[in-house]
């Protein structure tokens, strides 16, 4: 019997691989990944060395070695081509440091976004998706796209409104046809999709006007993407199983110290063989941070007052927010970011591992992560007023700038579908 087709994928900007893996499991197949940084770009290809994610032989770090150099785009497309076939889709969210609100609070206040190279490179997307052809492609960003300005004094909104003309004006050529791609977006929230938080990202489909699709008003993005499934799990049914109740600051726990004791940890514990690990089985990224006792004290006070900080311990930087146990009847309130201090441990008197992090976006536990475990400051956003846009990019802040894996498995089950593929493999 003949292996069942999966479609095709480009996967652009993608950072340590939460989009690509959960379009991964709905069943597409990367052919070709660009991303910038070093450590991000490791991640993503040591987690697809073998078994069912094979590792994409073709990837490149800086998107502009494609599209800036003459002929390469057009050479690495005829290529694809010729060994897989026309191509499903193209997917990318290109960097948000310029658009995203706490990125451009901390360190692009003096800023015009118009002088940010990073918040052109929607612009490079494009530019493949025009030589490329796909049947569709998927562009994802920060919520703060739709109401950021080029310069103080603009419009709100006239980025998104540039990012839409730009995907709007493309024209392929398929065959002896020219087509142009039909454009449908959302504003969607990770909890909608299963995950055990609320990270808001804008998605906007291009559909080529020649694949058949038929738009039904009354659903998202007119039935572009899916409609949300919610069934979000608590915090201790998604961290339970993790927790070491003799866990030490600076020390790590290196197996699984209680079974799994519901389905949502069994899938997370779901090896790339599919086998579930158990009791005493390894686990990786159990570090804790070295917490001083006067932080510990801190914490221990928070799980001792339902959150509150007393007053000789609030900074002015940040609040700190202890997680819940259970969400209340809204569901998920948080979204993982890139700073491991955002959250104490709901039961313990500590911040998040980076395998707690990783879960909290759906990461399965085998999912391995590369470069420095944290860094601040400056490192990890750049120092743009100095024309330093090269970042620190440590395993929290991969995790917290990814794709929440569950929520782009759903998109990718819809869009799999759209394209007329079958529901296996």
């Amino acid at each position: 019997m003949s292996p069942v087709k999966r479609p095709t994928l480009i996967d652009l900007f993608a950072g340590c691989g939460g989009l690509s893996l959960g379009l991964e499991y709905a069943g597409f197949r990367p052919i070709f990944v660009n991303e910038l940084h070093p450590d991000a770009m490791q991640t993503y290809l040591q987690n697809r060395s073998d078994g069912e994610l094979q590792k994409p032989i073709n990837h490149v770090n800086d998107i502009l070695d494609l599209t800036q150099k003459s002929g390469a785009l057009e050479a690495l497309t005829k290529r694809l081509k010729n060994e897989h076939g026309e191509i499903d889709m193209v997917a990318g969210g290109p960097p948000c440091q310029g658009y995203s609100g706490i990125g451009h609070r901390r360190t692009f206040t003096d800023l015009k976004k118009l002088d940010i190279p990073s918040n052109h490179l929607y612009r490079e997307m494009a530019t493949v998706v025009r030589v490329v052809a796909p049947k569709l492609f998927l562009f994802e960003n920060v919520r703060g796209l739709l109401q950021s300005r080029w310069t103080p004094a603009g419009d709100a909104g006239e980025i998104w409104e540039a990012v839409q003309k730009t995907f709007a004006d493309i024209e392929v050529v398929v065959g002896r046809g020219r087509h142009r791609y039909r454009l449908f977006h959302s504003l969607v929230h990770a909890r909608e999709y299963g995950v055990p938080q609320n990270r808001p990202r804008i998605l906007l489909v291009g559909i080529r006007d020649d694949v058949g699709f038929i738009p039904e008003l009354d659903k998202r993005a007119s039935g572009a993407l899916p409609e949300p499934t919610n069934h979000a799990p608590d915090l201790i049914d998604l961290l339970g199983d993790l927790v070491d109740p003799n866990w030490s600051p600076g020390g790590s726990t290196a197996s699984y110290v209680n079974p799994a004791s519901n389905d949502f940890q069994r899938a997370l514990r779901t090896s790339t063989n599919g086998t579930v690990a158990r009791l005493g089985d390894p686990v990786t990224e159990q570090d804790y941070n070295a917490h001083s006792q006067r932080v510990i004290d801190k914490f221990e006070y928070m799980l001792a007052h339902n959150g509150k900080i007393k007053a000789a311990d609030q900074t002015k930087k940040f609040a700190q927010r202890l997680l819940p146990e259970r969400w209340g009847p809204a569901g998920p309130t948080i979204t993982a970011t890139s700073l491991a201090d955002d959250y104490v441990h709901f039961s313990q008197p500590r911040v998040l591992t980076v395998r707690e992090w990783a879960r909290l976006q759906t990461f399965p536990d085998w999912y391995q992560f590369h470069g420095k475990r944290t860094t601040g400051g400056r490192r990890r956003a750049g120092d743009p007023s100095a024309g330093v846009w090269l970042r620190d990019l440590p395993r929290y802040t991969q995790i917290g700038n990814a794709v929440p894996v569950l929520m782009a498995h759903a998109v990718g089950q819809h869009l799999k579908k759209l394209l007329g593929y079958s529901d296996s493999k």
